[in-house]
Parts: structure tokens; C-alpha cells; sequence
């Protein structure tokens, strides 16, 4: 047996492997070792900036009467734009980064209510004046962090978290407010807000049950090495060498716009009129697209024209023991599935969940002091969902990407659809707080 592994290594084969290595070991070894580096220095600047930004959470007082469609809120979130490193001296030196803002729909005991999180305090101010100016009947101030007290402790606590993803590519929107006839004008009777049903949801949950949606959103960029990436935000025909080479070895993110024209030019092509055989091979082939065909590039390119933004949506489910109940679990996921369409898009949990596979539950059944093991993996998983909301991290570290399911792309008509201010006529949820009576200014002749 010696034998036969000596003359292996003796074979041509294996010594002019070796030869290649020792050449090539040299020169890559250390590349490697400097990316690391880098890529470690990155992180470690944009931790120590993000260090000095006071995040701030922003409360939402709903007036009794919303008469602006969810189109008042895309005017919002187009505001929300915001960049990060204007160059390298600031991403490199300074660690600067994107900011990135959070959305919440949250449920306590069955009293919904509405929230903004900034990465930045500074921020605050344009969330606040961009609300006031579509809503000038809201009410805004700084609250205290609602997650505050709340911690893993399986003991206490019954916990159940999903983190979503597409069902297709970031191209396809979901359905939104115009394709349910939001931004027309009619009686409050005959208007359908997907929105509404959530919010009634949440608004069933009893004492000691809470529900949080969480859509966090950050400008969406091609990376570049302003971002910590090697790749570079340039076109591909008027790149230079060392440019090529970075797209070739790190991939570069394309624009939606770009992606948009490709899907468009996909489904064009996949519906050319083709002739029959035996007829003349020179007739012009000609797009015929179906009616579906046509509304889903109606779709596209209307989402073309809007903002993107990079999101995450998750949601938790946290009870005491003697509260939870199972089925509310699925409520919370159902309550998104309605924005989804066949033809686009939709949302689906996505991620490593907490959920063991039908196979390991057979390997339970057969070995059952495997269950330890697994209940320390659900029990990581959880811990590790709680943390990531309450620091409202995922673009960033130490929580960035959690669970290695990256972030996607959503528009501002979009996230206006998943998040604005329901009518009080539509929206009759009893436990959605409103603001009871308009603000008004004092009398000028009141005595001083």
C-alpha cells in the first residue's frame, strides 16, 4: 500500500501540480492576506463611525381622517435617498457609510402603532419635515426603544421570527397601491388596502402577545470601492484595463434600469412571431406578446422609473409562554403574501430559519440525543433574530446580511404599498392609535 501512494506522488501529474504551486502560492497567498486585511480595516472603520451616530426612534401619531393616497408616502421615501461616502478619503479614513432607515408596523398587546428608525439622529429632520408636509395632522415625537425589554429567554418568552425574500428577481415588482386602484379617486367604501388586513391582525393579539414588522432601507447603489467593494461603478465599454479585471474577478452590480431593459428584452424576444415552415424565411419576426406579456412590461417599466432601494423586511412574533399561540405565527407571514401577484412578484420567508428539515426530524425519531444539538441550533437562530432587530442591523455589521440572505431591491411605490397611513374610513382597526382631534393654533388675544 506504501508503495502504490509513493509512486502517486512520483507521477508526472502530481510533480507538475506542485511545480505550479510553489510558483503560484507566492504571489496569490499574500494577495490573499492583504484583501483580508482590507476588508477587515473596512469593517472596523465603519463599526467606529457608526459608533459615534445616535440612532433615534421616531413614534407616529395617526390623525382620525387620511384622505392622501399611499402616493403621498412614495414623496416620503424618494426623500429618503440618502448617500454615504462621497470619496475615498471618507470611506477609507472615516469609515463613512450609507445610512440606512427602518419602518415598523408594531403591535403591543393589540395596540398598533407606527414607527421611523434613522441610523442617524441627524436624519431626523427630514423625516420629520417630509412627514409633516404630506400629513400635516401628524403627530412625531422621540420615543423610547419598544424592544428595550424584551430578551431571549426561552423560559419567559415563546419566539417566533421570519426574515422574507422574493419569490423572483429584484426586477419584478410586487403588487402595489395602483394596482389595487389606491391612487384613484373614489368613496372610501369601495377602496381595497392590502394594508388593512395587517393592521387588523395585529390589532386582534391579546395581552402579552407582541407582533413587530421591521422594513429596513438603504439607497441602492451599484458597490464600489466607496462601499468596501472591489468592483467598480463604470461601463463595461469604456472601462480600462485594471477596471475589467476587478468587474471579471469581483462581479459589479448592474443598475435596476438596466436590469429592467434586459427583462424587457427577454420576454420580446421570447414572444417573436416565428413562420411557419415552408414559408418564406425573410418575413420580419415581430413581438406578439400575450395580455400578461404586455401588463408585466407595463409593470416593469413603470418601476423602472422610481427609486430603488436596497430593503430587508423581518418579523417576530414574541409571547409570554402562557400566551403564545402557534397559529398567530402563520398570520404574521400570511399578511404579506397579499401584496405578492403570479405574473410579478411576491414575498417568501427566505434565510435559515428555525425550522429543522423533514430529515432531521427523522434522524430525531432514530437518535434522539441529537435533540440537544438541535435545540441549541433553533435557539442560536432566535437569539440571533432578536438581536438583529433590536439593533435594526443588516446592511452592516455585526449582524450584516443575517444569515447570509442579502438584501433586495424595492421601489419607493413599493414600499409606500408596505407601509403608509391607511384612511380612517378604510381602516377601522379600534386599537390603531390616532391622533382624537385636529392641532390648532392658540387665540392671539388670550391674556400673557
Amino acid at each position: 500500500m506504501l508503495n502504490i501512494y509513493l509512486e502517486f506522488f512520483k507521477s508526472d501529474a502530481v510533480i507538475m501540480i506542485g511545480k505550479y504551486l510553489l510558483v503560484i502560492l507566492p504571489i496569490v497567498l499574500p494577495i490573499m492576506f492583504l484583501y483580508t486585511l482590507w476588508v477587515i480595516r473596512f469593517r472596523w472603520l465603519t463599526m467606529k463611525y457608526l459608533e459615534k451616530q445616535k440612532p433615534c426612534l421616531l413614534e407616529i401619531r395617526l390623525p382620525k381622517e387620511i384622505t392622501k393616497s399611499p402616493a403621498a408616502m412614495e414623496i416620503f421615501f424618494s426623500h429618503l435617498e440618502q448617500g454615504g461616502a462621497g470619496n475615498y478619503s471618507e470611506a477609507f479614513l472615516d469609515g463613512k457609510t450609507r445610512p440606512w432607515f427602518s419602518c415598523e408596523i408594531v403591535s403591543t398587546g393589540g395596540f398598533v402603532r407606527f414607527f421611523v428608525w434613522c441610523s442617524e439622529e441627524k436624519f431626523r429632520n427630514i423625516v420629520e419635515a417630509q412627514l409633516y408636509a404630506q400629513f400635516p395632522n401628524l403627530e412625531i415625537f422621540e420615543a423610547e426603544d419598544y424592544t428595550k425589554d424584551f430578551y431571549f429567554d426561552p423560559e419567559k418568552y415563546q419566539l417566533a421570527a421570519v426574515q422574507y425574500t422574493l419569490t423572483k428577481g429584484d426586477v419584478f415588482p410586487i403588487k402595489t397601491y395602483i394596482d389595487y386602484g389606491l391612487d384613484e379617486d373614489q368613496k372610501d367604501e369601495y377602496k381595497i388596502d392590502p394594508l388593512t388586513s395587517v393592521l387588523e391582525y395585529m390589532g386582534a393579539l391579546k395581552q402579552g402577545e407582541n407582533a413587530w414588522i421591521q422594513i429596513m432601507l438603504q439607497k441602492h447603489e451599484p458597490e464600489s470601492w466607496l462601499h468596501g467593494k472591489l468592483t467598480l461603478d463604470v461601463k463595461p465599454d469604456k472601462a480600462n484595463l485594471f477596471q475589467r479585471i476587478s468587474m471579471n474577478l469581483f462581479g459589479k452590480s448592474k443598475s435596476l434600469k438596466d436590469e429592467v431593459k434586459e427583462e424587457i428584452q427577454k420576454i420580446k424576444e421570447s414572444t417573436l412571431t416565428i413562420p411557419e415552415k415552408g414559408s418564406d424565411e425573410k418575413i420580419m419576426k415581430f413581438p406578439n406578446p400575450t395580455k400578461g406579456n404586455i401588463e408585466i412590461i407595463a409593470a416593469l417599466e413603470r418601476s423602472a422609473s422610481k427609486a430603488p432601494f436596497d430593503c430587508m423586511i423581518r418579523s417576530v412574533y414574541i409571547a409570554e409562554k402562557a400566551a403564545f399561540l402557534p397559529v398567530n405565527v402563520g398570520g404574521l407571514i400570511g399578511g404579506l403574501k397579499q401584496f405578492g401577484s403570479n405574473n410579478l412578484n411576491g414575498f417568501k420567508p427566505g434565510g435559515k430559519g428555525a425550522d429543522i428539515t423533514k430529515t432531521q426530524k427523522d434522524l430525531l425519531r432514530v437518535f434522539p440525543f441529537l435533540k440537544k444539538r438541535y435545540d441549541k441550533k433553533i435557539s442560536t437562530w432566535k437569539k440571533g433574530m432578536l438581536y438583529s432587530y433590536k439593533l435594526r442591523s443588516f446592511f452592516q455589521w455585526p449582524y450584516k446580511n443575517y444569515r447570509k440572505t442579502p438584501p433586495f431591491v424595492l421601489t419607493t411605490e413599493e414600499l409606500a404599498t408596505l407601509f403608509h397611513f391607511p384612511s380612517g374610513m378604510v381602516s377601522q382597526t379600534p386599537t390603531l392609535k390616532r391622533v382624537t382631534s385636529k392641532k390648532s393654533e392658540a387665540p392671539s388675544n388670550l391674556p400673557i
